[in-house]
C-alpha cells in the first residue's frame, strides 16, 4: 500500500483576491457575506487537509505493522546500534589516552636515585659517550638551527624521523657500525616471543631497532631498542602476524619491576633482564642514548601516550643472567 502525500495548496494570489472581491462588491453581495462565504471555504479547505493528514497517518501504520517483525525491529535498533560503535571507536582512541594520563603519569615521573657514593666518583667510575654539540649552540646559548616547516606528516616507522630538529648524539663506542646484526626478543609478560631485533637498522614495521652505537646485549653499556606503538585495541604481537611490529611496544608501558625480557642471540647464547625502571621523557630527550658502562642494562623505547607521538616512554632494566 502506497502512500501519495497531496502537494500543499497554493497561498492565494494577492491581485485575484482583490479582483474577486472587486467582482462579488459589483455583484451586489455585501461584504459581510463575501467575508462570511470565504471563511466557510477555508473551513472546508483546513477540514479536508486534517481528514487527509489522518488518512496518511493510519497508511503509515498499516504498512508498518504489514512489515515483519524482523524488519520493524532492525530499523529500530540499527541507529542505536551506529551510535553505539560510534562512541565505542570515539572511546577506544580517547580512553588508552585519558587512562595514561591518570593512572601513569605520576608513576613515571624520574626520580632522583640517592647514591652512596659521592656524585664525583661517580662521574669517574661511569664515564658517558661524548655527544656532538654545534659549537654555535654551546656559545649562543639559543639553538644552532631554524625552526622547519614541512608540509608532510613525518614516518614514524622511520627511526630517523624520531629525533627530528634535535643534535643526535655521535656515540663513542661505534659499535654496531661495521654492519647490521639481529638477535630476538622474547617478553613473556606481553606475550611477545621472538621478535626480530635489527641493530643499526630504521625500519619499525619490519623489526625492533637497536639504535646504532649502542651496547650489543651482554656487554656493559645499554643496547636502546625502538619499537612502534599503537592503539591497544590493534595490538597482536603474534609471529603469524605480518604487521606486528607496527604495534609491538603497545604494552611496554606497564611492564612492572622484575618482568623478565629475554636476548636470545644467534650464537645460542641467551641474556635474561629485569625491568628496573619505567620514565617518560621528551621526544627532544636524547639523553636516553647515553651509554654508562659501570653496569650492564636495557632500555625499550616508545612513542606515548601509545597511538600518539607526544611523548618517549622508557623501560630499563638490567642483566641478570646469561646461558
Amino acid at each position: 500500500m502506497s502512500v501519495k502525500k497531496k502537494p500543499a495548496h497554493k497561498p492565494v494570489d494577492q491581485k485575484k483576491l482583490i479582483e474577486l472581491y472587486r467582482k462579488a462588491l459589483l455583484s451586489g453581495m455585501s461584504l459581510d457575506n463575501l467575508e462570511s462565504s470565504i471563511e466557510r471555504h477555508l473551513e472546508r479547505l483546513q477540514a479536508t487537509d486534517s481528514v487527509e493528514a489522518d488518512e496518511q497517518r493510519a497508511a503509515i501504520v498499516e504498512i508498518k505493522q504489514q512489515l515483519p517483525l524482523v524488519v520493524r525491529v532492525g530499523a529500530a535498533l540499527v541507529p542505536i546500534v551506529l551510535i553505539l560503535v560510534g562512541v565505542g571507536l570515539v572511546g577506544s582512541a580517547v580512553v588508552p589516552i585519558a587512562g595514561h594520563y591518570i593512572t601513569q603519569v605520576s608513576q613515571l615521573q624520574a626520580a632522583q636515585l640517592t647514591s652512596p657514593i659521592p656524585e664525583e666518583e661517580v662521574m669517574e667510575l661511569t664515564p658517558v659517550t661524548v655527544t656532538d654539540v654545534s659549537e654555535s649552540r654551546r656559545s649562543s646559548g639559543g639553538f644552532a638551527f631554524e625552526p622547519e616547516i614541512v608540509d608532510v606528516e613525518l614516518d614514524y616507522t622511520n627511526l630517523q624521523n624520531w629525533f627530528t630538529g634535535v643534535d643526535i648524539p655521535t656515540l663513542a663506542t661505534g659499535k654496531n657500525s661495521d654492519g647490521q646484526v639481529e638477535y630476538t626478543i622474547d617478553i613473556p609478560k606481553l606475550k611477545i616471543f621472538g621478535a626480530k631485533v635489527v641493530a643499526g637498522g630504521t625500519d619499525l614495521s619490519k623489526g625492533i631497532i637497536a639504535y646504532e652505537g649502542t651496547a650489543l646485549p651482554g656487554e656493559f653499556g645499554a643496547p636502546v631498542l625502538f619499537g612502534h606503538s599503537t592503539n591497544r585495541a590493534f595490538y597482536n604481537p603474534s609471529e603469524k602476524n605480518s604487521r606486528r611490529y607496527m604495534s609491538i611496544f603497545s604494552y611496554i608501558m606497564t611492564l612492572d619491576k622484575n618482568d623478565e625480557i629475554i636476548i636470545s642471540m644467534n650464537d645460542g647464547i641467551k641474556y635474561t633482564y629485569v625491568v628496573q625502571e619505567k620514565t617518560e621523557v621528551k621526544p627532544t630527550d636524547v639523553y636516553i642514548l647515553t651509554q654508562k658502562y659501570d653496569s650492564k642494562s636495557l632500555k625499550l623505547v616508545t612513542c606515548t601516550p601509545e597511538g600518539t607521538y607526544l611523548r618517549r616512554g622508557v623501560v630499563t632494566a638490567q642483566l641478570v643472567s646469561q646461558s
